[in-house]
């Protein structure tokens, strides 16, 4: 939900255009006044639209570079490319502090979308490094064959009885 909804933005708007200065508005509602004074300049170029909430367009690289080169090539105020783009504060801001640090080609870099892959326990390791963990998992890997032995054992042991208990040879299987 927005922090501030359409209704409140239009009553601020409303009391600075009949006249109550921004600086009182600002202190009573807990609002900075140059966010006040940037609605008031949007609803002055777009009308009620420009107070609205905008739906989440995703802008393209290209747009992102070309709004970028407004400001810091020619200069043109962050604010003026707000208001003319209807392009948010915050998002402009980032873009050009990437630019600035890291150049424009930042701006065509993708993103890795989702959540990353969990890892499942131990990370897996291509083989052990110490005398130790090679001697572990030697000794891991002899009592899993020493278990799968007695098990084997065990149901031969456990036919052999139920042929005895019927009266049939042993197959020599």
């Amino acid at each position: 939900m927005a922090k501030h909804t359409f209704e409140e933005k239009l009553d601020i708007v409303s009391q600075v255009i009949k006249g109550t200065p921004i600086l009182w508005i600002s202190r009573e509602r807990r609002i900075d006044d140059d966010m006040i004074l940037e609605w008031v300049r949007k609803y002055n170029l777009h009308g009620e639209s420009g107070l609205r909430k905008q739906a989440n367009i995703k802008s393209t690289s290209g747009f992102k570079e070309e709004v970028v080169r407004l400001i810091i090539e020619k200069g043109v105020p962050l604010r003026q490319v707000v208001l003319e783009r209807k392009v948010s504060r915050s998002a402009l801001e980032s873009w050009v502090r990437l630019v600035r640090g890291e150049g424009y080609a930042v701006l065509y870099k993708q993103k890795p979308r989702g959540r990353p892959p969990k890892g499942m326990g131990k990370s897996k390791k291509l083989g052990p490094e110490t005398e130790l963990e090679k001697l572990q998992a030697e000794n891991a890997r002899l009592r899993a064959e020493n278990a799968l032995l007695k098990k084997v054992k065990a149901l031969v042991q456990e036919r052999e009885a139920r042929e005895r208990m019927s009266g049939q040879k042993p197959s020599k299987n």
